[in-house]
């Protein structure tokens, strides 16, 4: 199929591995699986292309090891399984690819490490430097001390964090192995006349609506998850494939032979730059505010940097140079950027012009409250 062709140009690739994939209905790890995984990785590597692994499995592994049939239900029990569970996984990867002359490295992220922009680029010099060496990153949540993936909130699974992770290293290709073939317009598991899309060219509102709750009992991600890596990843300029784990060879089969394996999520051409990828989606902003419909149309259709006189509310506490939600009057978010004022000083100035912010503050550092130059549009 023609599209899949970008999948044998993508010099850079992001490949994740969810944890039922990973591991076997006992939650103990499925060794054949890994080290399939690690053989075609490694070959990828050889072949001149730069790997990135993001691997869940920690909780999974753990599981098996204590003996534990089902996920625990609270939250240091889990984070117990993960803490056995990222040793057991790491050492049986590090003896599965040396079989084959391959390093890796394990690198273990939380969400504030994407989320402070500082340690976000020490995150990616990090990773681009192990590339450089001709090394496989190893990715996964630190699960032992962040609470994200595990209380079941957005990160979900390490879709979303191999997204991110994407993003930061300027990946050409994402690639989702889990335990379904592809996208279906209908849950397969519940509706046996279900139909594959081998292609989405863009995400609709349709398409999040149809997506379910988690995979399986020992993973915490399903395909609301899964959609919402895709919606990072293309936004972002960067395509995205979900196909099945347990395929033989099935990293050889799209990346070399080109096949029209599982759902392949077309990139959009207004990629996003590298810079507003950290406001879109790595970045938490710690404040919100609320503008008028004249502002929305200013920053939406015009492109216009926001200014005093469209804010209607603002929320939060938050300083100067803090990443802020910009949102209209339904709370819909519309935009992320850099604020140059803190929460009290809009406080003050909200509502009114540029020419007034000096007599209410006693000082005007900027006339823009963000600028455009520090926004993206959602």
């Amino acid at each position: 199929m023609e599209d899949f062709k970008i999948c044998t140009t993508a010099k850079r690739i992001v490949v994740k591995v969810g944890t039922s994939t990973l591991t076997h209905a006992n939650g103990r790890l499925h060794l054949q699986r890994m080290e399939s995984l690690a053989r075609q990785l490694t070959d990828l590597r050889n072949g001149g292309r730069e790997v990135v692994l993001v691997s869940s499995g920690a909780v999974g592994a753990g599981l098996g090891r204590l003996g534990l049939e089902e996920r625990p239900k609270t939250m240091p029990e889990r984070q117990a399984a993960a803490a056995v569970g990222q040793g057991l996984l790491m050492q049986v990867y590090s003896k599965l690819f040396s079989e084959y002359g391959q390093i890796v490295a394990q690198v273990l992220l939380t969400r504030e490490d994407l989320d402070h922009r500082l340690r976000y680029l020490n995150a990616r010099n990090t990773i681009l430097t192990l590339l450089g060496y001709g090394v496989i990153p190893i990715i996964n949540e630190n699960d032992t001390v962040a609470t994200d993936e595990l209380k079941n909130l957005h990160f979900g699974d390490n879709d979303q964090l191999s997204a991110l992770v994407a993003c930061t290293v300027g990946a050409d290709l994402l690639v989702l192995l889990s335990d379904i073939d592809g996208l279906y317009n209908r849950d397969p598991r519940q509706h046996t006349d279900a139909e594959k899309i081998t292609v989405v060219k863009e995400l609709t509102p349709e398409l999040f609506a149809g997506a379910g709750g988690a995979g399986s009992r020992r993973g915490t991600g399903g395909m609301a998850t899964k959609l919402e890596a895709a919606r990072i990843a293309t936004r972002s300029g960067i395509a995205m494939l979900l196909a099945d784990g347990s395929v033989p060879g099935v990293l050889h089969r799209i990346l070399d032979g080109g096949e029209a394996e599982g759902t392949l999520f077309l990139p959009q051409k207004d990629a996003l730059l590298q810079r507003e990828r950290w406001m879109a989606f790595a970045g938490c902003p710690v404040g919100t505010l609320q503008i008028d419909a004249g502002a929305v149309n200013a920053l939406v259709k015009q492109g216009k940097s926001l200014l005093p006189s469209g804010i209607v509310a603002v929320e939060g506490h938050f300083g100067a140079g803090d990443l802020i939600r910009i949102t209209d009057s339904e709370g819909r978010e519309i935009a992320r950027g850099l604020t140059h004022y803190g929460d009290e000083e809009l406080r003050k100035i909200m509502g009114r012009k540029c020419s007034e912010i000096q007599g209410l503050l006693g000082y005007k550092h900027y006339d823009e409250v963000v600028h455009r130059n520090n926004m993206v549009c959602l």
